[in-house]
């Protein structure tokens, strides 16, 4: 017997726009219950778990030990460009100057997420 992973559960000060936040980054839509103001929402992936967005008291101390990776359609540097106009903030640049590496963005309330290459930045250098 195995478990299958439902959500992947975010803490946050603020439920609602946490996950219009990431509704806008993935382009996935948002629960159609959700409203502002709720203790708990959703972001309905097309694949795999929800993004499961739950209020709390305390806040965000310390890095995460548990981050998401966004492999983006268009290239990595113009990706982190459309994140940072949402409202990410730039934590550390991870790039090598062959192209490889990833970029450490931060959510508005802190979470950090990696940028990686896109599939077509990959294959380019790719021996």
């Amino acid at each position: 017997m195995v478990s299958v992973v439902q959500n992947v559960a975010i803490d946050c000060a603020n439920a609602y726009e946490l996950a219009r936040f990431w509704s806008e980054v993935t382009g996935c839509p948002m629960h159609p219950e959700d409203r502002p103001g709720d203790d708990e929402t959703q972001v309905l992936l097309p694949q795999g778990p929800l993004l499961h967005f739950n209020q709390v008291p305390e806040p965000k101390t310390v890095k995460n030990r548990f981050h998401l990776c966004l492999r983006p359609e268009t290239s990595r540097d113009e990706e982190v460009g459309r994140l940072l106009g949402l409202g990410a903030t730039f934590v550390a640049d991870r790039r090598d100057p062959d192209g490889t590496g990833w970029a450490v963005l931060a959510d508005p309330e802190g979470n950090e997420f990696c940028v990686l290459r896109s599939e077509a930045e990959r294959a380019a250098t790719t021996p």
